[in-house]
């Protein structure tokens, strides 16, 4: 059996449609859902899904002792679906090439701190790119800098607006974080 541990700092559809994906699999388990925020919806998801999880801060994110919880999980792979904390070097060294991330953005565009969510989709209606979508890559010392493992793109539209590419953009994660997950493991 192979362990996800999932980090979501929001509300949790890309860790619902992954949990959804490996529903009865007798190869690959959700272990853990890690989130930084108390009031994140992916607690209740957990919570529904009958899912342990935990609730951190910087303080034990950045403590190597986080180790030992991953370590107790068995963790085989970690998934940032909208985790907004830059994971610490410790984390990454320990788990290299076993961190995977999702990114609303065709990177290098539109990456790095401060880049997300609805942040993202206004700098490119901004922009006036005639396209957009997801990246999916693994994590590395720099923010959306790792290896690209998935690229999918979607048409912006000039009536395209924040929420409607934000649509569009999550029925790609939806589509493809968890079958590309499925490689990694």
């Amino acid at each position: 059996m192979k362990n996800i541990v999932i980090f979501a700092s929001g509300a949790g559809s890309n860790a619902q449609s992954i949990i959804d994906f490996f529903r009865g699999s007798e190869e690959v388990a959700i272990a853990l859902i890690v989130s930084n925020k108390a009031q994140a919806g992916v607690l209740k998801i957990a919570q529904t899904e009958e899912i342990d999880s935990l609730l951190i801060d910087k303080k034990v994110i950045n403590n190597e002792s986080f180790l030992e919880i991953l370590s107790d999980c068995k963790t085989d792979l970690i998934v940032l679906a909208g985790f907004l904390w830059k994971i610490p070097d410790y984390l990454i060294k320990a788990y290299e090439n076993k961190i995977v991330n999702i990114h609303p953005s065709l990177l290098p565009k539109y990456g790095g701190k401060g880049m997300y969510g609805s942040h993202v989709h206004k700098a490119v209606i901004q922009n006036k790119e005639k396209e957009s979508g997801i990246t999916i890559h693994l994590v590395n010392e720099e923010y959306d800098k790792g290896k690209i493992l998935l690229q999918e793109k979607v048409a912006v539209t000039q009536d395209d607006t924040t929420d409607s590419l934000a649509q569009k953009i999550h029925k790609l994660e939806h589509l493809h974080f968890a079958k590309t997950i499925k490689t990694l493991l």
